[in-house]
């Protein structure tokens, strides 16, 4: 039997981890698994022990990935403080008066929430609690209202501070601040987009979402002071990473510093410092729990990269990318078609994680920025957080809603299958946000150009 070579063994590898993916192993079990395996086929049992060993503390020690937990932690915080739902509120007295209004307020709510949470599947689940009472109590379309939050969820991948651009910044080794900055007008653009939709659809079907009326203008103004520290946290990250007078795990442990303080002043207003300290604990559980979800993943990815790196499948790849005759953009196309189909069947960091190494050398090979495809792979990462069969937001929407009561008592729950009908319009909305970023990249990068 002839010798395998390298390259062979790493697609064998790669046909592994794909078949264990489908088959339902974990993302984190069946990279670090075919990454140990593949190590071993390459080199031999030393050289695989050693990069397992030594991998999980390596890859966590580093700075950049300090950011992670504070961002998560400030998106706890602010749900635990009843942050959100003083957004929400305010939102809804602003906006309630277009076709849609409660949808589009959502919209917004979410994005606002978006620039202090950072992750994706945690946005959907305050704001099903927060919203899903309101929305069917007005008498909004069930899928309308489900297709909304699980696609105003997906806002946090993009609208800093992003917990996935924080892990592409790792991956790809580029700045964590200037990523950060580049997903501000992208995720703004998209929320744009999702409203312009929602006012559409509204307008032509009234029985979608009809306008909420009758807010005076004292009302509005009133709902202004319980949206403040939201605004602080976002001026003090944003400001930071834009002046650079702070790193972003600096301009993190600011912004979780204040929203802490917000916690603790809120909790000795209302008197309620047992049942604050309470929910504090639940906060920094949660908190731990996603982390620890996070650095498993990259420590089991990671050494999957190793044996990439060693097979030589990403040189491979770009060279072989670099020489088809298509025109790039084309070849653009196809890559982000392709991650579209593999979204389907992966969560959006581990596939990230998964691809990042092999497709990145190759879309540098043909000229474009790293910051801008970095943009435009996380959004192609938020479109796989709203497809079926995987679907996160689309699960946890449909989970939380099951536990949701109205005032008479009557549950709320929607069915995940009309969840994943309602977010087919906002899939069309995400095709719009990819086309226009692709067609003006100075969308991305004209934040980062000018950053301090």
């Amino acid at each position: 039997m002839p010798e395998l070579s390298n390259f062979t063994i790493g697609l064998m590898g790669v046909g592994l981890l794909i078949v264990m993916v489908l088959l339902g192993v974990r993302v984190f079990v069946a990279a670090s698994l075919t990454g140990f395996l593949g190590l071993l086929a390459l080199k031999n049992w030393d050289v695989a022990a050693a990069i397992a060993g030594t991998i999980p503390h390596s890859k966590t020690v580093t700075y950049p990935l300090s950011v992670l937990p504070l961002f998560i932690l400030i998106g706890f915080l602010a749900f635990y403080a009843g942050l959100t739902t003083k957004l929400f509120e305010a939102a809804r007295r602003w906006l309630g008066w277009v076709p849609g209004g409660l949808a589009v307020a959502t919209v917004f709510a979410t994005a606002g929430f978006a620039a202090v949470s950072g992750a994706s599947t945690a946005t959907s689940a305050v704001f099903s609690r927060v919203a899903i009472p309101d929305m069917l109590k007005s008498g909004y379309d069930t899928r309308l209202t489900a297709g909304v939050i699980a696609a105003g969820g997906t806002l946090a991948s993009l609208i800093p501070p992003s917990a996935i651009l924080v892990i592409y910044a790792i991956i790809v080794e580029e700045s964590v601040g200037a990523l950060l900055l580049a997903g501000f007008l992208p995720g703004l653009v998209s929320a744009l987009i999702y409203a312009a939709l929602i006012i559409i659809m509204c307008k032509i079907k009234p029985e979608l979402g009809r306008s909420v009326t009758g807010f005076t203008w004292k009302e509005r103004l009133e709902s202004i002071p319980g949206t403040l520290p939201i605004f602080i946290v976002i001026g003090i990250i944003f400001g930071a990473l834009y002046t650079g007078a702070a790193t972003p795990t600096e301009a993190g442990a600011l912004g979780a510093m204040v929203v802490f303080g917000i916690y603790i002043y809120r909790a000795y207003r209302e008197k309620a410092l047992n049942q604050m300290s309470g929910r504090l604990h639940e906060a920094l559980i949660e908190t731990a729990k996603l982390t620890v979800m996070i650095f498993t993943l990259i420590w089991g990815v990671f050494l999957f990269v190793r044996f990439l790196g060693f097979a030589g499948l990403p040189t491979a790849f770009a060279d072989w990318v670099v020489t088809l005759d298509m025109p790039p953009l084309l070849i653009m196309i196809c890559i982000l078609l392709a991650y579209a189909v593999l979204g389907m069947f992966m969560d959006a960091i581990g596939m990230l994680i998964l691809t990042l190494p092999v497709v990145y050398p190759a879309v540098i090979a043909l000229g474009y920025d790293p910051i801008w495809f970095g943009i435009i792979v996380v959004k192609m990462a938020e479109i796989c957080l709203i497809t079926p069969p995987i679907g996160l937001n689309c699960f946890v929407v449909a989970g939380v809603s099951r536990d949701l009561r109205d005032e008479n008592g009557k549950s709320l729950a929607i069915p995940l299958q009309d969840v994943f009908r309602g977010i087919g319009p906002f899939f069309v909305a995400d095709v719009i946000t990819v086309a226009v970023l692709l067609v003006f990249p100075q969308i991305v990068l004209w934040l980062p150009q000018t950053m301090g």
